[in-house]
């Protein structure tokens, strides 16, 4: 699976492209623009295109919208995104700070396959943007080459989202380390050690613990080439008691992992349990089903996978997350 399709719903808000340089729209008369606060903003450069840099196309967006307003802003691709950071996207952004006093929610690389594949989009220190907006309440960034999360503080951030194809262990640290006292929803995508991911399970202990994040309700660890060590660290972790769901689709679990929440510590207070894209076997599911099911949490265990085995020499059996490259 790869990203196709850019985001279409953003912060509650309908997603709008800001029309390319030239466009009616934008050239002569800004009625064919919705009103600011009505849709969430997507910023973008074609990618065999490229007539203007990110930071023009922001600066026309800044000239003829009323920046004020603004309450969710995205960025799409930008030059060379796939061996380029978004610098210059982050100092357009910072610049105009006391421009986007509404703004609550904020994408950095909504970018699909086609323009780039996950793996290759290449981030930097994106941190600042958190510092820089203190009412921000939703963050999420897509792609992990060079991303960098160093611990912050932000008081009111309620979402972070971070999709990779292969996350370092460094931004999951620095995540775990972070204070967000108003944090409902984390979604982490690990990814594939064969794209840079080397997170352990010991990496994710601080957030596991949940000490940090006493409003945690919505934990997605998902993408990841080890979920039956996420599975396992989770039957124990004090920050489960307090979730409403919980996320562990999209990667390499299987009936160790998938036995590993059955015999821990309860999980009949979740509302939702999603394990699409799995490896687990029939017997197992159905224990899921009959125990958890029965209890009224919604088990998603579809999208069922099966490890091929390969006809090799040690007839070793080979797993995928759903995304990588």
């Amino acid at each position: 699976m790869t990203i196709s399709d850019h985001l279409r719903e953003f912060h509650g808000l309908p997603v709008f492209d800001f029309p390319e340089a030239g466009t009616d729209a934008v050239s002569g008369s800004d009625a064919k623009l919705p009103e600011a606060a009505s849709v969430a903003w997507r910023i973008a450069t074609e990618t065999y295109r490229e007539e203007e840099r990110w930071e023009e196309a922001f600066a026309r967006f800044t000239a003829t919208v009323d920046t004020t307003e603004v309450g969710a802003l995205i960025v799409g691709h930008w030059p060379d995104a796939y061996e380029s950071g978004p610098d210059a996207v982050i100092a357009a952004i910072l610049a105009a700070r006391d421009r986007l006093p509404a703004l609550r929610a904020l994408f950095v690389g909504d970018i699909t396959a086609e323009e780039c594949e996950i793996s290759w989009i290449t981030q930097g220190l994106v941190t600042p943007l958190l510092d820089a907006f203190p009412e921000l309440l939703e963050f999420g960034v897509r792609g992990g080459q060079q991303l960098a999360f160093p611990a912050v503080r932000h008081a009111r951030l309620r979402s972070l989202t971070v999709e990779t194809g292969g996350l370092d262990a460094e931004v999951v640290r620095g995540v775990g380390a972070s204070d967000l006292p108003a944090l409902e929803h984390l979604d982490l995508w690990l990814g594939s050690d064969e794209y840079g991911a080397n997170t352990s399970a010991s990496d994710l202990a601080p957030i596991l613990a949940g000490s940090r994040l006493p409003r945690l309700r919505h934990l997605a660890l998902r993408n990841s080439v080890i979920q039956d060590e996420i599975a396992t660290a989770l039957s124990g972790a004090p920050v489960v008691a307090r979730l409403e769901s919980l996320d562990l689709s999209m990667g390499t679990l299987g009936d160790e992992g998938a036995e590993a929440l059955l015999g821990g510590q309860s999980l009949t207070h979740l509302r939702r349990l999603d394990l699409r894209h799995n490896y687990v076997g029939e017997e197992t599911r159905e224990r899921l089903r009959s125990v958890l099911g029965a209890a009224g949490v919604e088990v998603d265990l579809s999208e069922i996978e099966g490890a091929e085995e390969w006809d090799d020499d040690d007839g070793e059996e080979h797993r995928y997350v759903a995304v990588a490259e």
